[in-house]
């Protein structure tokens, strides 16, 4: 069953979408966290139950990193999004640590991405389903410049500076 639920966040409402799992905090599989008008971002579908208890693991996460006291998530993500290709960047994510930024082509590098596959890397990093808790906006221009957020770069902005302090 497909549940979510919203939380109010410094970017705004946040739209909370997850599954089932009895292995996830709370029993949630976070499958989608979207920014208000963030490009390709989810909606709400017919069936989806609205369900704010199932998310009281990932919100409360989502409250102390806002906050500034966490900075690390411990999230299950639901299965099945993305291609072989985009979860294998979107995995590569989490070797960004906090508070720092790497360049489109030093993920890439990392990967094991030729040159050639930067371009396709931006793709997949735009078609993070999880914004904020997967952290594509630590990636960055490989002259520093904030380039390519689904959320808006305002938004990209906002997140750097909140872990940089």
């Amino acid at each position: 069953m497909t549940v979510h639920t919203t939380f109010d966040s410094p970017l705004g409402e946040l739209l909370l979408v997850g599954e089932a799992s009895a292995t996830a905090p709370g029993g949630t599989a976070l499958a989608s966290l979207s920014v208000p008008g963030q490009k390709g971002g989810a909606t709400v579908q017919d069936g989806w139950v609205r369900d704010d208890e199932a998310f009281t693991a990932i919100t409360g996460q989502l409250r102390a990193y806002f906050a500034g006291t966490l900075t690390h998530f411990d999230i299950e993500y639901a299965d099945g999004a993305g291609t072989e290709f985009q979860r294998k960047v979107w995995s590569a994510l989490n070797s960004v640590p906090y508070g720092t930024t790497t360049t489109y082509g030093k993920l890439a590098a990392h990967l094991g991405l030729s040159r050639a596959a930067v371009r396709a890397l931006g793709t997949a990093l735009g078609r993070n389903p999880v914004l904020v808790v997967r952290p594509c906006h630590r990636v960055v221009g490989a002259d520093g410049s904030l380039t390519g957020y689904a959320g808006g770069l305002d938004r990209k902005k906002q997140l750097l500076e909140l872990e940089t302090g």
